[in-house]
């Protein structure tokens, strides 16, 4: 169905701008609000741009991307926050993935 991943949402704390790709606008409101929260006081913290991406098996993605010489970018606390983030929103990252799984890439629920 998709040839690259597909981009959930993302922060970009040069341009301080929080996107949610409009073919999600359809996920409720907490889970929406809780993106946006996330994403955004991820680059807050650390700098740079962060971006949720699915791959083409349906696993989410942490992207992360800096401009050159950004000597604010914290790239150890990059790593950092993305292990706690996945640790601490684990329940909403696997519910993701299965949203995606069956209703972008039609696979039945076990």
């Amino acid at each position: 169905m998709y040839q690259e991943n597909v981009v959930l949402c993302g922060s970009n704390s040069y341009e301080q701008k929080y996107y949610l790709n409009e073919d999600f606008e359809q996920l409720p409101e907490q889970i929406k609000d809780e993106l946006k929260i996330m994403c955004v006081l991820y680059t807050e913290d650390v700098g740079g741009v962060l971006t949720l991406e699915f791959d083409d098996n349906g696993d989410l993605q942490f992207n992360v991307d800096a401009e050159e010489g950004d000597l604010l970018f914290d790239e150890i606390g990059s790593v950092l926050k993305i292990k706690q983030l996945r640790q601490v929103k684990e329940e909403l990252l696997e519910s993701l993935e299965t949203y995606y799984r069956v209703f972008f890439l039609d696979e039945e629920l076990d």
